[in-house]
């Protein structure tokens, strides 16, 4: 979509820089088609100027919204709904630690108003669910069916939320490169939020961090947008790691290794930043002076003008990093460092490059001054969607204790928001979602079983405790949100699927190699990720992302060589029924327990661009690692010896979430797709009929007079 908010006049193109696409390599963790910055200058210009026509215009819309707010609220059951988001929440350990008095709080939702297990989506992965809770709606009526998708033209995988293009046209100053352009935000997941209907109505809402809300859309309310939206560098999450060591100079995943020598106690490096299209190419690089005290242990690190000391095992405030692009342009980051050591290696990490919230480089809120009120009033905050660095933890490039409390600073960030919002809004709806919950059970799963395979890799830091402790401490997060409730504030906590064991990865395209789907090029026996080495004229199928197979159809894919109708179907049937009964055969479980035909679970208008099969696996499997980046090879099935240790990309029967509420239910067996028009009729708003969701209220019994009339004649005939 484009942001109209953000279309500019020629006079200003010249603060605005527009990057080009990331690499194929980096399609995993990026959105891979560009990148689009807005100017700190232009920025605080556009916020000055809407604070003082906000100024200006106040009485008259505080009289509007006295006015409409009163009819808003006419038929509502509640003047405010908060709903807390605890990505992940598992009911099966939510029981056992409710049982053992750990969660209070919850116990006590559970005891005065409900409890139960709440169905998610198919499949049951998180940007899905979380699109079906503000939707009401299941995946092919909001077009968001993994963490990626493909592109049919190169069967390459992109990002399934977003894109963000550049312009299609330059202008040549020497050797710069000007845009004349409008930079082009799409967004791809479909239907309305909850939180825009309620606002249509005159309902207002502040929305913190939901996932899939990147790029922010208009509506009567503030919006930050949460899962989805991009660093610096356009990707996902993109880490650096600096270390003299030369054993742990190997390419990391979803980071960057940048190897360093000591001269005469000094480090002269870099960091690595935003690529830069003034240039045609090539990334923006900051100088990092790195200073040794192996007396004091200690090290001092000059960048962006600044100076701080860093000691081994204490990450660093929120830094400014700015990034010179030429034209005079600049663009700003905040970042951490992480010194995990200076002897006998050094090595240093240092987080995604954030965009910075007070001087965003991208919308990344609504209004888009929010986030720079939001900055100013409670400091910096991180602002990339995947927030917490697993894969740092899985790389080694953070130790687990730092892992935990970089994930708990970036969690207390997130309460700051939330209680802020608790103190201003005092009507409408309050949505916050913490993904606190999914990064630490991801990654310390494997502490709950003693004979997971990820505990063989090395000596156990930590223990269960975390887990435990992890639960009980959003248990206390409950109980403080209720104590900032009113009498008739309606309050919602929920997850959006719950947790099993990953201890067995199953490449799904090792597979389809073996039984004849999936083909090489002549002489390769394996291939090289994004399936470099496939031959797509012979190939048949093809799986992408955590639980997708896709046909490769004549019409559809650029090489597709299955014809629709009658072929299509004959095959979707054999894989269907080969994969159904697929076991491991060093266990002899099985490892998927349902495949999903897109033509028979969906039917909106999306349903195309769903993958043809859905694989619905059993606890303690998943998409293996090299089966998600298009590897091919021999091995079907693999132990899972990363840190990444547990997880719900897995038939979602299985990984069921939870909803507790301070009022009554009216089914045992809610879905999470009956959250928004439940949301609605709260506030007294029938939900649209595209909604796939019910209301869960329970209906109050309308008394007719005709049923008065024999109580009446009761009393009557007592005071005779």
């Amino acid at each position: 979509m484009r942001l109209k908010k953000y279309h500019l006049s020629a006079a200003l193109l010249g603060l605005i820089i527009f990057l080009s696409s990331i690499p194929p390599a980096s399609a995993y963790i990026g959105p891979g088609a560009g990148f689009a910055f807005l100017s700190s200058f232009l920025v605080l210009f556009l916020t000055f100027l809407a604070a003082f026509f906000s100024l200006l215009a106040w009485p008259f819309r505080l009289l509007v919204r006295l006015l409409k707010g009163q009819r808003a609220f006419r038929h509502s059951q509640t003047r405010r709904l908060v709903i807390i988001g605890l990505d992940g929440f598992d009911p099966e350990l939510t029981d056992k630690f409710m049982a053992a008095g750990r969660l209070p709080h919850l116990a006590e939702l559970k005891k005065k108003g409900s409890y139960y297990r709440l169905k998610t989506t198919t499949p049951a992965i998180s940007p899905v669910a979380w699109s079906s809770f503000m939707t009401g709606c299941e995946p092919s009526k909001h077009n968001i069916f993994d963490f990626l998708s493909r592109d049919p033209r190169t069967y390459l995988p992109t990002l399934s939320s977003a894109r963000i293009l550049p312009p299609r046209r330059r202008l040549r100053l020497g050797r710069k490169f000007l845009p004349l352009g409008k930079p082009v935000i799409q967004g791809f997941r479909r239907s309305l939020p909850f939180w825009k209907i309620l606002g249509d109505k005159g309902i207002p809402g502040t929305i913190l961090r939901v996932p899939i809300t990147f790029p922010p859309e208009k509506f009567r309310g503030h919006l930050l947008s949460g899962m989805c939206a991009p660093d610096l560098k356009g990707s996902q999450g993109t880490f650096s790691f600096y270390t003299s060591d030369p054993q742990r100079l190997n390419e990391k995943e979803s980071g960057v290794t940048i190897p360093v020598e000591i001269r005469n106690g000094l480090i002269d490096t870099y960091i690595s930043g935003p690529e830069n299209s003034l240039e045609n190419g090539g990334e923006a690089r900051l100088p990092l002076k790195i200073w040794l005290k192996p007396k004091t242990q200690e090290v001092v690190v000059e960048v962006s003008g600044q100076r701080l000391t860093l000691r081994p095992g204490v990450f660093s405030p929120w830094i400014r990093l700015t990034f010179s692009l030429g034209l005079g342009i600049k663009v700003q980051a905040i970042a951490r460092f992480y010194l995990s050591s200076l002897e006998p290696y050094f090595n240093l990490y240092l987080t995604p490059l954030n965009i910075d919230p007070e001087k965003p480089a991208l919308p990344i809120s609504h209004p888009f001054y929010y986030s720079i009120y939001l900055s100013k009033l409670l400091g910096p905050f991180i602002t990339l969607g995947e927030a917490n660095d697993t894969w740092a933890l899985n790389e080694g490039a953070l130790p687990e204790k730092a892992f935990l409390d970089l994930t708990y600073s970036n969690h207390e960030e997130w309460e700051r928001m939330l209680f802020n919002a608790l103190k201003k809004r005092r009507q409408g709806v309050i949505a916050c979602v913490f993904e606190t919950t999914d990064s630490i059970q991801h990654m310390f799963w494997r502490y709950l079983e003693r004979n997971h395979p990820a505990l063989t890799m090395g000596p156990a830091e930590l223990g269960p405790e975390v887990i435990e402790e992890l639960y009980c401490r959003m248990d206390g997060l409950i109980g403080r949100v209720m104590n900032y409730l009113q009498p008739k504030d309606k309050l919602i906590v929920m997850s959006d699927h719950g947790f099993k064991s990953f201890r067995r990865g199953v490449n799904l395209n090792s597979w389809l190699f073996r039984e004849g789907y999936l083909k090489l090029k002549e002489g390769y026996q394996e291939s090289r990720p994004w399936f470099k080495d496939v031959d797509w004229d012979k190939t048949q199928a093809y799986a992408l992302g955590l639980g997708g197979l896709y046909l490769n159809l004549r019409g559809r894919e650029a090489k597709g060589v299955v014809a629709p109708d009658e072929e299509a179907k004959k095959i979707k049937a054999e894989l269907k029924a080969k994969l159904k009964g697929l076991k491991d055969e060093a266990s002899g479980e099985r490892a998927i327990l349902e495949v999903y035909d897109r033509d028979e679970i969906y039917s909106g208008p999306y349903r195309e661009n769903a993958p043809d099969l859905i694989i619905g696996y059993n606890k303690d499997y998943r998409a293996s690692w090299d089966g998600v980046t298009g590897k091919v090879n021999s091995v079907i099935f693999e132990p899972n010896v990363k840190a990444w240790s547990g997880d719900h990309c897995i038939d979602p029967s299985q990984v069921p979430g939870v909803i507790f509420t301070n009022f009554p239910l009216n089914s045992a067996t809610p879905s999470i797709l009956d959250i928004a028009p439940t949301v609605l009729e709260l506030f007294g708003i029938a939900p649209p009929r595209h909604m796939d969701g019910h209301s869960l209220l329970v209906k109050k019994e309308k008394v007719t007079a005709a049923q008065m009339k024999p109580n009446l004649t009761a009393k009557t005939k007592k005071k005779r």
